[in-house]
């Protein structure tokens, strides 16, 4: 395989070859095929699609999310992408910048929440900077439990006293990272509305808690390399590393690579992991009539 067409088949996958999506028929397959997917590019250099570049149809000029109310194409983006929330059909989870949707198709989701997520989702949480939640967190977990779904400024005054806007979106972030509460619904007027994960999604996240470490692991890593066609170690350490140890993440591979389940293939000069294509099954022989 050259490198060209690696980027071909992935401008293909990634729906950057003029095939913009505008329906929701057609995010829903776009997101379910890739498995997962930013909302708009990336400053590092994580090896991803977009929601926005396929929105597009192209990966010219595309808007980052500081940028992205000066660009008519994400108000449309942001539409389906709000959609996809509301029917369950997509899950965003806080596990890159906080600014910039991370967007996981429903089945693929499960495998995420079990190694990001709480084995026991609806336990109350607590105080305790040992686990590293404040007490705005606690409260604002407890608000959604009891009342959600929520908007920020709704929460502001269920929690009273002198809460601003800046701390209770840090907590809010925090809790999100953890996969604790989770955005289902967004306003103009009100902004994102909150609400508890596992009430939200509740067969995804008892779905995800029976799921073991080493499957989720091995599942996501076959997700990544179906997204990205085929990628060196360092692109799956940046996309892993976020709620992965490299540790365990260079032992799954190793283990997968043995079992041949993965190989390599050479790109131009660059050596690549992939999911080991099948072997064609032999054809049988053509038999002579007499």
């Amino acid at each position: 395989m050259t490198s060209e067409e690696l980027d071909q088949l992935r401008v293909h996958q990634w729906r950057l070859d003029g095939r913009a999506i505008h329906t929701i028929e057609d995010a829903r397959a776009f997101v379910e095929s890739v498995g997962f997917c930013m909302m708009y590019p990336m400053r590092q250099s994580a090896l991803l699609p977009t929601f926005m570049g396929a929105c597009a149809g192209s990966a010219a000029k595309l808007p980052t999310w500081q940028h992205a109310f000066s660009d008519p194409r994400a108000a449309e983006a942001t539409n389906l992408m709000v959609r996809l929330l509301r029917e369950r059909a997509a899950f965003e989870a806080n596990l890159f910048d906080e600014n910039n949707a991370f967007l996981i198709a429903a089945s693929v989701f499960p495998y995420f929440y079990a190694l990001a997520g709480e084995r026991n989702p609806k336990h109350a949480i607590v105080f305790s900077p040992r686990l590293g939640y404040s007490q705005l967190e606690c409260d604002a977990f407890e608000v959604l439990q009891r009342d959600g779904p929520l908007s920020r400024q709704k929460l502001i005054t269920t929690l009273g006293g002198s809460v601003s806007a800046p701390a209770l979106d840090h907590a809010l972030n925090q809790l999100w990272s953890r996969l604790r509460i989770t955005r289902v619904d967004y306003s103009p007027s009100e902004g994102a509305s909150w609400d508890v994960l596992y009430r939200w999604a509740e067969e995804a996240v008892q779905e995800g808690v029976g799921i073991s470490v080493p499957m989720a692991i091995s599942t996501l890593i076959y997700k990544y390399l179906e997204c990205v066609v085929a990628a060196d170690e360092a692109d799956l350490e940046t996309f892993f590393s976020n709620f992965v140890s490299r540790a365990r993440l260079k032992e799954t591979v190793n283990a997968l690579l043995s079992a041949r389940q993965l190989s390599f293939v050479y790109v131009g000069t660059r050596s690549l992991i992939q999911i080991t294509p099948e072997k064609p099954e032999p054809k049988e022989p053509l038999r002579r009539s007499v």
